[in-house]
């Protein structure tokens, strides 16, 4: 159960390890659906969509309304693709997972571990090539869903967050 002003590694993967994206507009329409259903009861540091399943770093500002937007957003998204694809059952594997992040040192690692997933699962060259990660929107002065200045400040502004994210290991 979430708790408001703390903070959450957010995660879950499809059913039987299934795609949960099929499409490069379903991983559009899960961001969508993100937004529509989370902010402003939750702050984003980071996030990864992956095939099969999805990351996300953030803070919880209200936890009532939180747990009610993240149920309603798994019902919305699983109806949509089952609907879209003709499909039956359950799209995720159980409910989604929390794991509260309560150290400093770890809210960066977290961002570096989310951030190279799709480069360790060998799906890009460069962490930069991932089109469903947060990483780009931290090079981009466009505006995005991210808390982008308290992450640049944790990693000592742009340059440090940069240099970071070049210690890579591919599993």
């Amino acid at each position: 159960m979430a708790e408001t002003g703390q903070y959450y590694h957010l995660y879950n993967r499809g059913n039987n390890r299934q795609k949960i994206f099929f499409e490069e507009d379903n991983y559009v329409f899960f961001l969508e659906r993100f937004a529509s259903y989370l902010l402003p009861h939750a702050d984003v540091f980071a996030y990864t969509l992956m095939p099969n399943h999805f990351h996300f770093f953030i803070r919880v500002n209200n936890a009532d309304t939180f747990q009610k937007g993240i149920k309603n957003l798994f019902i919305s998204y699983s109806k949509a693709i089952n609907s879209r694809y003709n499909r039956v059952g359950h799209l995720f594997q159980g409910r989604y997972k929390l794991k509260e992040v309560t150290d400093n040192a770890y809210f960066i690692r977290l961002v570096i571990y989310i951030h190279q997933n799709a480069f360790a699962a060998n799906l890009v060259e460069e962490i930069a090539d991932y089109k469903y990660s947060s990483y780009r929107s931290y090079l981009s002065t466009k505006p995005s869903l991210l808390q982008r200045q308290e992450v640049l400040d944790w990693f000592g502004g742009l340059q440090g967050f940069v240099e970071d994210h070049k210690i890579i290991v591919k599993k």
